[in-house]
């Protein structure tokens, strides 16, 4: 084999070894994604649950002593 085969042959070999690891990438960045989307829509569902609660809050009525004080 002369010896630009060889060197084809590397960069062919190494290629390939990039391909794949770009494609794990892809695929791992897809999955972080998806978790990143559902962690912003429990944060959304978590800031409604929490500004209603807050508006329940000022709604309530004031803490008075029991009349036996």
């Amino acid at each position: 084999m002369s010896n630009t085969d060889e060197r084809i042959t590397r960069l062919e070999e190494t290629v390939a070894h990039q391909a794949k690891t770009i494609e794990e990438l892809s695929d791992q960045l897809a999955e972080q994604w998806k978790v990143v989307e559902q962690t912003r829509a429990k944060l959304d569902r978590l800031t409604e649950r929490f500004l209603s609660l807050e508006e329940q809050s000022l709604d309530a009525p004031a803490i008075t002593r029991p009349p036996h004080y």
